[in-house]
């Protein structure tokens, strides 16, 4: 199985820019589908970027595509999340996960413990 571990996250000003890493403790991570996802109090979880596991094939949701880049280094087993002109309602836990599949019906089976990112106004 595998292990991941997000950092990054924190308290930023809103128009500001966080980098999100997911950082894999074994090289099976090169098999997988990555997907970043975040959670606001009181929300259901959010799919925010996935990234195929070749990284050839990305998604965007709609809400943060002009804003949020997800990318993938597998020579070192990690996985990001670029956020920038962030805004309060990106305030949420962000999660990186790990799943099996194609596009969207990926399933998803390793989960990190979640990074915290809030955006004051």
């Amino acid at each position: 199985q595998v292990q991941l571990a997000e950092s990054g996250g924190g308290l930023v000003q809103a128009g500001g820019s966080l980098r999100l890493s997911c950082a894999a403790s074994s090289r099976t991570f090169t098999n997988y589908t990555v997907g970043w996802f975040r959670q606001a109090p009181g929300k259901e979880r959010n799919l925010v970027a996935r990234i195929s596991a070749d990284g050839d094939t990305t998604f965007v949701a709609s809400s943060v595509a002009r804003r949020f880049t997800i990318s993938r280094d597998n020579a070192q087993n990690r996985a990001y999340l670029q956020m920038n002109t962030l805004k309060p309602d990106d305030t949420a836990v962000y999660y990186c996960a790990l799943g099996l599949g194609f596009s969207s019906r990926v399933s998803y089976d390793y989960w990190g413990q979640g990074t915290q990112v809030t955006v004051s106004s």
